[in-house]
C-alpha cells in the first residue's frame, strides 16, 4: 500500500502537514510566517496549520503566472504540456493514499466517500481530460473564399486565454481542483489556484506534486488564506488575470460576475443545485430504487446531488414506507471514521452544521413531515454530525424544496403524471443535475430531454465523468467543465485571412 501521509495516534486525533504556498515554483510559507488553524470536521479540533497568504503573496502568485504565460513557451508547446501533465497524473496516482488521508481528515470524508468521489473520481476524471486532449483542434483550415474580387485563404486558430484564477470549494476539493487546474493547464493557460479556507492542504499538496512533476515555475501557483474573500477578489479584479473559473454558491457566483465585469473578464461559474430524482411508476424494484434516493453520501455535500425525490402519487405511500425502512436501516451505518464501507461522515464545519439545522427547522415550520433524522448527533463526537434527514409531504413551493441546503436532507414531493413531474423538476431556479428511473427506457429518455439541467442520469447511468462536459442551466452556472468542452473553455478563437 502507498505510504500514508501520517500515522495518527488514534483514529480521530492526528495532525496533518502544514499547508504551504506554492508560488513561482517555490514551496514556501506566507509572508511573516502567518498561519491559520485547519479544523477537522470529525472532531472540531485543529488538525493542522495552513499558510495565511497576504495580499503581497497573492500579488506575487498573479505576477508569476503572468510571466510564465507571457515569457515562456508553455502555451504553444502542446506536446511538452501533454507529457508533463501525464507525469503529473502518474504522481497523483502514486500518492493516492496521501490524498485519501487528506480528504478524510480535512474534508471530513468517510472512507467510502474518500476512496470514491473524493479521490478516485478525481483521478479518473484527470484520465478523462488527458484522453480528450488529442481531440482539441488547435488550427482549422476554413478554405479559400472569394470576396471583393480576390481570394483569401482562411485559418482559424485556438489558443490559450492566458492567466486563470481558479477558486474552488471545500466539498470535493481534489475533484474540483483537478477539473479546473488540469483543463486550464492542458489548454496552455497558467493558473493561480485559491482553495477554500476549510480545505487548504489538498490544493497545496497538488502544488508540491506539480513541482515534483517538473512543471515550469509560475505555471501553477497555489495560495491559501483564512479570509474567504480577499484572495478571490484580488484574482477577480486584477487585469493581469484573464479568466476566472469559480465553483461555489450562486450568491458568491453573482458577486464574482459583478466584480469581474470591470475588467471584462471571462467568467465560468459552476454553482448551486436543487436537482430532482424522478421515480416513475413503472420503475423496476420500486422500493429499492426509492431507497437509493436517500441523501447520505458525503453528508449530501454535493452540488449536483438530487435532493428532491419526486414519486408518483399512485405509489406515494409505498415510497414513504420504503424510505422509512431505508433510513431506519441506515441509522447505525454512518459517522464511523475507520469503517471502510462508511459513506457518510460529518459536514465540513460548525457554520455548515448550523446552516443545515436552520433548514431543518424551516422545514418543520413550513408543515413538512419529518420522517427521519433532524438532529445534531453529539454522541458521535465533537465534530459536526447531522443525522440523515428526510421530509415527506413536501410542496415544491416550500423553501426546503427550493433552496440549496448542502447537507444530508432529502425532500419528497408527490406528482400526478409525467407532465407534472417535468413541471416540478423544472420549477427551480437551478438546473445542474438530475435522475430518472423507469422500466421504459425510451419514456425516461424523452423526459430527460425536457428537464432543464446540464446533466441527467437515466436508470442509474453515469452522466458526470471526466470525458463529459459538466455544468448548469439557469442559476446553476455558466460554461462547462471536464471533457473536451472543458478544455476548450480556456481557449480563445482567432481568424486569420491570407490573401491568396
Amino acid at each position: 500500500m502507498p505510504e500514508s501521509l501520517f500515522q495518527p495516534e488514534d483514529k480521530y486525533m492526528t495532525m496533518l502537514p502544514e499547508a504551504k504556498l506554492y508560488i513561482d515554483g517555490v514551496i514556501r510559507r506566507a509572508s511573516g510566517d502567518k498561519t491559520y488553524d485547519n479544523t477537522g470536521p470529525w472532531t472540531g479540533e485543529v488538525v493542522g496549520k495552513a499558510a495565511d497568504a497576504s495580499r503581497e503573496d497573492v500579488d506575487a502568485a498573479i505576477a508569476a503566472a503572468r510571466r510564465a504565460f507571457d515569457r515562456t513557451n508553455w502555451s504553444t508547446s502542446h506536446a511538452m504540456r501533454f507529457e508533463l501533465m501525464k507525469k503529473y497524473r502518474d504522481l497523483l496516482y502514486a500518492n493516492r493514499q496521501k490524498l485519501v488521508d487528506i480528504s478524510r481528515y480535512e474534508a471530513g470524508a468517510a472512507i467510502g466517500a474518500a476512496a470514491r468521489a473524493q479521490v478516485d473520481g478525481a483521478l479518473f476524471g484527470m484520465d478523462g481530460l488527458l484522453e480528450c486532449f488529442p481531440l482539441v483542434k488547435w488550427e482549422e483550415d476554413r478554405g479559400i473564399r472569394r470576396d471583393y474580387g480576390f481570394d483569401t485563404a482562411r485559418i482559424v486558430t485556438h489558443e490559450a486565454v492566458g492567466v486563470v484564477g481558479a477558486i474552488t470549494p471545500w466539498n470535493v476539493p481534489l475533484y474540483v481542483n483537478i477539473g479546473k487546474v488540469v483543463a486550464a493547464l492542458l489548454a496552455g493557460c497558467t493558473v493561480v489556484l485559491k482553495p477554500a479556507p476549510d480545505t487548504p492542504l489538498m490544493g497545496t499538496y497538488m502544488g508540491e506534486l506539480a513541482a515534483e512533476a517538473g512543471l515550469p515555475p509560475g505555471v501553477l501557483n497555489v495560495v491559501t488564506s483564512a479570509d474567504p474573500a480577499m484572495a478571490g477578489e484580488m484574482l477577480v479584479t486584477d487585469p493581469r488575470v484573464d479568466l476566472i473559473s469559480f465553483t461555489g454558491s450562486t450568491a458568491v457566483g453573482r458577486r464574482v460576475m459583478e466584480k469581474g465585469a470591470a475588467t471584462l473578464k471571462r467568467v465560468f461559474l459552476e454553482l448551486g443545485g436543487k436537482s430532482a430524482n424522478i421515480i416513475l411508476d413503472d420503475a423496476p424494484n420500486f422500493a429499492q430504487t426509492v431507497m437509493g434516493g436517500m441523501v447520505v453520501f458525503h453528508a449530501g455535500q454535493g452540488c449536483a446531488y438530487p435532493t428532491r425525490l419526486l414519486v408518483p402519487k399512485s405509489r406515494y405511500e409505498e415510497a414513504v414506507k420504503a424510505l422509512e425502512m431505508g433510513y431506519a436501516g441506515f441509522a447505525s451505518k454512518w459517522g464511523e471514521i475507520d469503517e471502510p464501507t462508511c459513506i457518510m461522515g460529518p459536514v465540513i464545519s460548525r457554520r455548515q452544521m448550523d446552516r443545515v439545522m436552520s433548514y431543518i427547522e424551516i422545514g418543520k415550520q413550513e408543515g413538512a413531515r419529518l420522517l427521519a433524522g433532524g438532529k445534531v448527533r453529539t454522541d458521535k463526537g465533537g465534530g459536526f454530525f447531522v443525522e440523515p434527514t428526510c421530509f415527506v409531504d413536501v410542496r415544491n413551493d416550500m423553501r426546503i424544496a427550493r433552496e440549496e441546503i448542502f447537507g444530508p436532507v432529502l425532500v419528497v414531493i408527490p406528482y400526478e403524471d409525467d407532465e407534472d413531474a417535468i413541471r416540478i423538476a423544472n420549477d427551480s431556479e437551478y438546473g445542474l443535475g438530475g435522475a430518472i428511473f423507469s422500466g421504459d427506457k425510451e419514456r425516461a429518455i424523452r423526459m430527460a430531454k425536457r428537464i432543464r439541467t446540464g446533466s441527467i442520469s437515466v436508470n442509474g447511468g453515469v452522466s458526470i465523468t471526466g470525458d463529459l462536459p459538466f455544468g448548469g442551466y439557469k442559476s446553476s452556472g455558466i460554461g462547462r467543465e471536464w471533457g473536451r468542452e472543458g478544455i476548450e473553455e480556456f481557449l480563445e478563437t482567432k481568424a486569420i485571412g491570407i490573401r491568396a
